[in-house]
C-alpha cells in the first residue's frame, strides 16, 4: 500500500486556494490543524470552513459516502449537518471534503439545556424515521447488536483493574446482572440508521445549550438505535440522554440498554488507557465515565417485560 503523504500547512493552503475561487491573490486563508483527534487529518480553513483529509482508501470510501448520507438525513433530524463546498482527491485515491463550519462549540465545552435535549430528541426521532431502504443503496453497512453478556464480562474485568487503581468502585456493577442482560437484549426488527459516534466532539452546541448541529457521519450504520443513546450518555450525561430518548419515543428497555453500553464502554476504555492500550486523554475518559454512570430514576423501573416501546 502506498503511504499517504503527510499534509503540511503549505500543501493544505495550495489545495484550498485551488478550490476556493474567491478571486483573491496572495497566501490565501489561514489554515491550522484541529487539535481534536480522529482518523481524518482535519484543518480549520479561515473562520468559515473545515477541511478533512481521508488518510487511506477505506476512510475515503466512508468520506464519499458521508457526502450522500448528509443529504439524506438533513431534512429529517431537526439540527444542521455541514454542507460541502468542495470535494475531491488530495492525493492519489484519497478523498477530501471542504465543509462549511457550523457555529458553536463542541459538546465537551457546553452543557446541553432542556431545549437542547429536545434538539437531541428530534435527532433520534428523525434517524428512526429515515427508511432503511434509502440508506442501504448509499453503502451504509449493517451492524449486528452487541451482546450485553459479552460487554458485562469485559466491564467486570475492567472494573476490577480500575478498583486496584482507585478509579472505580466495582460494587457499582451490581446493577449489571445476568438476568438484566437477557431482559435488555436487542429487540428483533429494531434496526435504524445510527450515527454511531455521538461523542461530545461531534455535537455542535451554542452558548445557550441548544444543539445546533451534528458532525462526522462517516461511522454511520444500520443497526441498534440504542448505540446513539449510549453515545449521548457519554457526551451529555445519562439523565439528559434518557430524557432525550424518552422525548423521541423510546421506552424504558432501550434507554436502559443504551446506558449498559455506555457504562461498559467507558469502563473498558479507561482501563485500556491506564494499561497503555489507548492514547485518549485521561481527563476526557474520566469525564465520560462519570457522565455515563450518573444515576437516573429509570433504573428503579423493574416491570420491563410489558414495555414494548422501541
Amino acid at each position: 500500500m502506498t503511504q499517504a503523504p503527510t499534509p503540511t500547512a503549505d500543501s493544505i493552503r495550495r489545495l484550498v486556494r485551488s478550490v476556493l475561487a474567491d478571486g483573491r491573490a496572495g497566501a490565501g486563508p489561514e489554515v491550522r490543524p484541529v487539535a481534536a483527534g480522529g482518523e481524518h487529518s482535519t484543518w480549520w480553513v479561515g473562520t468559515r470552513h473545515v477541511l478533512r483529509l481521508a488518510p487511506d482508501r477505506d476512510a475515503s470510501v466512508r468520506l464519499r459516502r458521508e457526502l450522500r448520507l448528509r443529504d439524506l438525513v438533513r431534512p429529517h433530524i431537526g439540527v444542521a449537518v455541514p454542507a460541502s463546498v468542495a470535494h475531491g482527491e488530495w492525493a492519489a485515491g484519497l478523498a477530501y471534503t471542504l465543509d462549511t463550519r457550523l457555529p458553536g462549540a463542541g459538546g465537551e465545552d457546553h452543557d446541553v439545556s432542556a431545549v437542547g435535549e429536545a434538539d437531541l430528541a428530534a435527532l433520534l426521532a428523525g434517524l428512526r424515521e429515515i427508511p432503511v431502504r434509502q440508506a442501504e443503496p448509499l453503502g451504509v453497512p449493517r451492524a449486528a447488536p452487541r451482546s450485553l453478556e459479552a460487554l458485562r464480562t469485559a466491564a467486570e474485568n475492567a472494573a476490577q483493574y480500575l478498583a486496584g487503581a482507585d478509579e472505580f468502585d466495582p460494587d457499582r456493577l451490581g446493577q449489571l446482572t445476568a438476568p438484566a442482560a437477557v431482559q435488555l437484549a436487542a429487540q428483533p426488527g429494531a434496526a435504524v440508521l445510527v450515527h454511531h459516534a455521538l461523542k461530545g466532539e461531534h455535537l455542535v452546541v451554542s452558548g445557550d445549550g441548544r444543539v445546533r448541529g451534528v458532525l462526522d457521519w462517516t461511522d454511520a450504520v444500520i443497526g441498534d438505535p440504542v448505540e446513539d443513546i449510549a453515545g449521548l450518555a457519554v457526551a451529555v450525561g445519562a439523565p439528559a440522554a434518557v430524557r432525550a430518548a424518552t422525548l423521541a419515543g423510546y421506552g424504558a428497555r432501550p434507554c436502559l440498554r443504551g446506558l449498559w453500553l455506555a457504562r461498559c464502554d467507558t469502563l473498558v476504555r479507561l482501563a485500556d488507557r491506564l494499561q497503555g492500550r489507548d492514547d485518549s486523554p485521561l481527563p476526557l475518559l474520566r469525564t465520560r465515565l462519570r457522565r455515563a454512570w450518573e444515576a437516573i430514576l429509570l433504573e428503579r423501573v423493574t416491570e420491563l417485560p410489558g414495555d414494548e416501546t422501541l
